[in-house]
């Protein structure tokens, strides 16, 4: 079953109490999974706007890599995909490389409208969108391109995931 983001999480605007739960939530799951969610980041034909908020989210204003969640440089070592871009017929074969060469338990993540649903390359006939006809999708964020706190939601939504997978339990979210 898939999840996906709630589409107001792109329309606001940023937000720091919404951006500190949920930078409280993903650092209380990665005490509870007792290790650091890597992540690796594959452009199946996107424009780049969505790749350039996922190096928002992992820069010092949002900073996820503080809590662990590290940008990984091979798919053997990670726990989450996260995958932007439409599947163009040239990258087909490496998303589905890359999805098989990633360790179980593994999490997608669909970063933006081309993979969530095909955007304006939906049924075009050099694009195998969406992303979930080429490989399971577990989270979808939509937006084109979503802005970092969604991206941050999407992380929280795939570590809740992982942590069932794990542990086959959630922790409940503190509020302090």
């Amino acid at each position: 079953m898939a999840i996906t983001v709630p589409a107001n999480q792109n329309e606001q605007k940023s937000n720091p109490s919404e951006r500190e739960r949920l930078e409280k939530r993903i650092a209380q799951l990665c005490r509870f999974l007792g290790r650091s969610p890597w992540v690796f980041h594959i452009n199946s034909g996107s424009c780049n706007g969505c790749d350039i908020e996922i190096i928002a989210a992992l820069t010092p204003r949002y900073d996820a890599e503080r809590f662990g969640v590290k940008l990984v440089g091979s798919p053997r070592h990670t726990d989450i995909l996260l995958v932007t871009g439409p599947v163009t017929n040239q990258s087909l074969e490496r998303v589905k490389l890359v999805y098989e060469q990633t360790p179980e338990p593994k999490i997608v993540i669909a970063v933006g409208a081309c993979p969530t649903g095909g955007s304006v390359f939906y049924e075009s006939p050099f694009t195998n969108a969406p992303l979930d006809r080429v490989i399971p999708v577990d989270v979808y964020v939509p937006g084109c391109p979503p802005r970092p706190e969604a991206i941050l939601h999407g992380v929280v939504l795939a570590l809740e995931k992982l942590a069932r997978m794990i542990k086959g339990e959630v922790p409940e979210e503190v509020n302090e």
